[in-house]
C-alpha cells in the first residue's frame, strides 16, 4: 500500500539545521537513488534532510496523467496524509527553520498535490519533473497560497510527465500567485540535471541565509 513506510535522515540534526529539506523519491526509486543523485552534489551546510521510502516503491499506482479513480485517490490521500504528518514532525522538532519540500518524478506528482491542499505548506517547493495528479475537470484541490515560491521543470520529451501536463500545472501555479521559476531541459533524460540540483542548492542556501529565494541559477 502506498504511503511512506520509513523516512532516511541525513545531514545536519534538527537542532543545528538552519534549513529543513524533504526529498521524495519517484516511481520505482528510493531514498538510496535520491542521496546519490542529488544530495551527494548538494554543497549547502546546515541542512537537514528527511527522505521518505514510499511503500510498493511508489506513492500511487496509477499514472498521473490518467482521470482520477476511487481507487487513485484513496492512494494519493494516504501518501499525502504520511507527507503532512512528517513536515508537521520536521517543524515542532525545528520551529522557526525554513522548510522546501522538494521531489523528483512522481514525488514531484506528489509534492504539487500537497501544496495545492492548502495545509501546513512549505517556505519553497521544487518539483523536479511533476504535473498535476489527474487530468483537468477532475475534482482536485486548488487552495495554493499566494506567493509560495516554486522551482518547477520538465524535460522535453520526458516519457512519464508530457509537456502538456507540465504546462497545465504552470498555468495553475500561476494563476495561484505562486513566485515560479521553470525551466524546460531539451534532450534531457528522466533524470535530475546539473542545473536543477544547482537550483535546490541555491534555493536552500537562501532560506538557510533568511532570505527568499532569488532563482539565481542559470540553464
Amino acid at each position: 500500500m502506498p504511503g511512506i513506510v520509513d523516512i532516511q535522515r541525513l545531514g545536519a540534526t534538527a537542532d543545528r539545521a538552519r534549513v529543513l529539506c524533504i526529498l521524495v523519491h519517484g516511481r520505482n526509486q528510493s531514498p538510496e537513488a535520491m542521496e546519490a543523485a542529488v544530495l551527494r552534489h548538494l554543497t549547502t551546510p546546515d541542512v537537514a534532510f528527511a527522505l521518505p521510502r514510499a511503500g510498493d516503491k511508489c506513492w500511487y499506482h496509477a499514472l498521473a496523467i490518467t482521470p482520477l479513480t476511487a481507487e487513485t485517490r484513496a492512494e494519493l490521500g494516504a501518501s499525502l496524509a504520511d507527507l503532512a504528518a512528517l513536515v508537521q514532525a520536521l517543524r515542532a522538532e525545528a520551529p522557526g527553520v525554513p522548510l522546501v519540500l522538494a521531489g523528483f518524478s512522481q514525488g514531484a506528482c506528489l509534492s504539487l498535490e500537497y501544496a495545492f491542499t492548502g495545509v501546513d505548506l512549505p517556505d519553497a517547493m521544487v518539483a523536479l519533473t511533476g504535473c498535476r495528479v489527474g487530468v483537468v475537470g477532475d475534482d482536485r484541490p486548488a487552495r495554493l497560497p499566494h506567493g509560495l515560491p516554486v522551482y518547477l521543470t520538465a524535460g522535453r520529451e520526458d516519457p512519464w510527465i508530457p509537456l502538456p501536463a507540465f504546462a497545465e500545472v504552470a498555468l495553475e501555479l500561476g494563476l495561484g500567485g505562486a513566485a515560479l521559476r521553470m525551466d524546460v531541459f531539451p534532450n534531457r533524460p528522466h533524470e535530475v540535471s546539473a542545473p536543477e540540483i544547482a537550483m535546490l542548492d541555491g534555493i536552500l542556501a537562501d532560506l538557510a541565509a533568511g532570505h527568499p529565494p532569488s532563482f539565481g541559477g542559470t540553464r
